[in-house]
């Protein structure tokens, strides 16, 4: 599909990464057992051949239970010294982390791009965000702290209301935003009290061994465990001890059902989970084609249509759909195949060898019931990529409709009554975002109120998106449970918690005493700046 080109000095993998260590209770230890190869796609020789870049531990069921035994220490049943320790104090143990993660941007950014072909603009974009949500999240902690600064008082009963932590926090974190979804996750459960085991996806693992240190060096001891290996030798013995309060996971529905099953008390399990979706993007007949255009080439083409926000569906009116299909189709073949590093590269190697096998199983399967590749470079095949196809049209019978695709192909349909992706998207079992395009104030009014009871976002002349983080993000039905954005994911990882004292003589002196002496960690109405 391209030449090979050089890669430039900065972004050469002139020595392998081995990560030799995982961390638990404090310390990061060394592992001399079975290692996992990490290959990036991105080949670095004339001759295709992907390329080595270290290794990590393949760590086994006794690892596993070493690190979920020391976040339950550390926990200690709501006793231990993160849980009980004072705001300020946990909030300064996040502000030191976050200091030592920006020392190694360029090293977390090198990785990102090798690791799962990320371009260098979102690479670099994905940490600065990261750094950006935990310095936000701890903003956002004080503001709760300082609401709850108080007493309240009602049919003559004091309560001092704060937010808890849950307990036990199992975290694991995607492939296509390794750092920060992954980290979305972590920090909110870690700064509310929580502890964790944190795993690592299976691509973009190596990119955290430059924050290990950090992780050591910034929290108490039991208080983060990272450890390294496949998902179901690890997750499966962890949660059938039913020590896990928290199952933190963002990645799809099968996984996250198959790791809860094994949990022996699934009401005491607290879900936070960012699953898949097959987000629609309608536009109508009205619609500024120019705008619509790109803003759909955005949302199915960024980072390859990795993305679960990613605009999986077009559904176009019938009246417009020639028009959109030529011009989407130019626009697509128009874009740059690159390495991440290369300037203006919108599409990059696949970090999944077999992705682009399984993307051609969905275009095979389109054609042979009706549907055309209707751009000209659509599903060119390399060893690292296949070229976005556009796919018209598409109906329900093709695979490509049903399953979320996760990669470079963009199925269309047309629609003559907007009635007809209304019931699509209420028959599927995803339900997290949608995009609209059109300008007709009496069309879209009645849609939007239907959308907005069909999934969590409309995006109104735009393409689907994640940020910004301050604003809800969740799913319905198999595309997400809880919500994560600054404001909500410290919600999601904490639970209502109060002292409550009758207005007594007796018991007002002793509250007054605990607030003079500052004699507890709970009851004080100290303000945080």
């Amino acid at each position: 599909m391209k030449k090979f080109t050089e890669v430039p000095e900065a972004y050469k993998i002139t020595s392998l990464l081995h990560q030799k260590t995982y961390l638990v209770n404090g310390e990061l230890k060394e592992w001399k057992g079975d290692v996992a190869e990490v290959y990036s796609t991105i080949s670095s020789t004339n001759k295709y051949k992907p390329t080595l870049l270290g290794t990590v531990p393949n760590l086994t069921e006794n690892e596993a239970l070493e690190a979920l035994n020391s976040a339950y220490r550390a926990y200690d049943k709501g006793q231990g010294l993160w849980p009980t320790m004072k705001v300020v104090d946990r909030i300064e143990c996040m502000e030191g982390f976050a200091e030592q993660m920006k020392t190694k941007r360029d090293e977390v950014v090198k990785l990102l791009m090798w690791e799962i072909g990320k371009s260098l603009p979102d690479s670099e974009k994905e940490f600065d965000r990261t750094v950006e949500y935990i310095y936000d999240t701890i903003e956002d902690y004080k503001q709760m702290d300082r609401n709850s600064a108080k007493f309240q008082k009602n049919s003559g009963v004091y309560a001092h209301v704060r937010r808890g932590p849950l307990g036990v926090v199992l975290c694991l974190g995607p492939y296509n935003y390794p750092l920060n979804e992954t980290f979305a996750l972590l920090i909110p459960a870690l700064i509310m009290g929580n502890t964790a085991v944190f795993k690592p996806a299976k691509h973009g693992v190596l990119l955290l061994s430059p924050l290990m240190e950090a992780f050591k060096n910034s929290f108490p001891e039991g208080v983060v465990n990272v450890i390294y290996g496949r998902g179901r030798v690890l997750a499966t013995p962890i949660m059938k001890t039913g020590k896990v309060d928290v199952l933190a996971l963002i990645g799809n529905s099968k996984s996250a059902n198959a790791i809860q099953g094994n949990h022996p008390f699934k009401n005491r399990l607290r879900l936070v989970l960012g699953l898949e979706a097959k987000n629609p993007g309608i536009v109508l007949p009205e619609a500024d084609l120019d705008l619509a255009i790109d803003e759909c080439i955005s949302g199915t083409t960024s980072f390859n249509g990795q993305r679960c926000t990613a605009l999986k569906i077009l559904y176009v009116h019938e009246q417009i759909v020639d028009e959109f299909n030529k011009r989407f189709a130019e626009r697509i073949d128009a874009l740059k195949f690159g390495n991440p590093w290369e300037n203006g590269v919108k599409l990059t190697p696949l970090p999944e060898p077999e992705k682009p096998a399984y993307i051609q199983e969905l275009i095979d399967d389109a054609t042979s019931k009706g549907a055309k590749v209707i751009n000209k470079k659509g599903g060119e095949i390399s060893d690292n990529y296949i070229f976005p196809a556009v796919l018209y049209p598409v109906s329900k019978e093709m695979r490509v409709f049903q399953e979320e695709q996760f990669g470079p192909v963009t199925p269309i349909v047309s629609f003559k009554n907007i009635q007809e992706p209304l019931d699509d998207m209420a028959e599927s079992n995803y339900g997290q975002q949608v995009s609209v395009f059109g300008s007709e104030v009496k069309t879209l009014a009645p849609l939007i109120d239907s959308l907005v009871n069909l999934v969590c976002r409309v995006n109104l002349n735009s393409a689907a998106q994640r940020g910004p983080d301050v604003y809800p993000f969740t799913g319905r039905k198999d595309s997400a449970v809880s919500t994560l954005s600054v404001h909500d994911a410290l919600r999601s990882f904490s639970i209502r918690t109060f002292v409550a004292s009758k207005d007594t003589d007796y018991n007002n002196a002793i509250l007054k005493e605990l607030l003079n002496k500052k004699a507890s960690n709970f009851i004080n109405t100290d303000y945080l700046l």
